[in-house]
């Protein structure tokens, strides 16, 4: 973020006159033959602003050519912090977008349980009947942030067995002591 600022603000601070070093960041960085050629149309310019203002006739620098190469010197270098920006920004978001991509592969389906359980009752209750599952509809992968296989999994496991809490009955009887009378204190003899 720090080169970022620093190379965007160069061609500005110097009124134009090093525009070129952003964008010889800028090819370097992305390695894409169009950046390279804007570096040398970018030299080139700066190079013949210069050459302009230099052949200016007047002892002050302000006929026509002076303020011609002055004022394409600053709109080259308002043009490169531009370009500058939104070339940088736009290539870090694509090799953002393409890591993560390639990173988690596609959602797999929702995690199904064996709908037949050859166990006796678990903790004092029964088995809860087996509910028909609803058959999983295809889904289109919606764009956003795509969560790692195992979290769904997980979430769908959880999803299950709170399903299953619900559906349990609680014990015929809440007092299962006769000796300790609802307040959970003994009964003194």
């Amino acid at each position: 973020m720090a080169l970022r600022v620093l190379f965007a603000l160069l061609p500005v601070l110097s009124c134009g006159f090093l525009g070129w070093a952003t964008m010889l960041r800028l090819a370097v960085v992305t390695r894409k033959s169009a950046d390279w050629i804007l570096l040398a149309v970018n030299f080139a310019l700066t190079v013949g602003w210069i050459a302009l203002i230099g052949a200016d006739p007047t002892p002050n620098t302000d006929g026509w050519q002076g303020n011609t190469g002055a004022f394409g010197t600053i709109l080259t270098g308002v043009a490169t912090c531009v370009y500058f920006l939104v070339a940088d920004i736009r290539h870090y978001e694509r090799k953002a977008a393409a890591r993560t991509a390639g990173w988690y592969p596609g959602q797999p389906a929702p995690y199904v349980p064996p709908q037949a359980q050859a166990a006796g009752p678990a903790y004092g209750y029964p088995h809860p009947q087996p509910q028909p599952q609803p058959q999983p509809q295809p889904q289109t992968p919606a764009p956003g942030p795509v969560t790692p296989p195992r979290i769904g999994q997980v979430r769908a496991e959880l999803d299950e067995l709170s399903e299953l809490l619900r559906q349990q009955t609680p014990p015929q009887n809440p007092n299962p002591n006769p000796n300790q009378n609802p307040n959970g204190e003994g009964t003194g003899r």
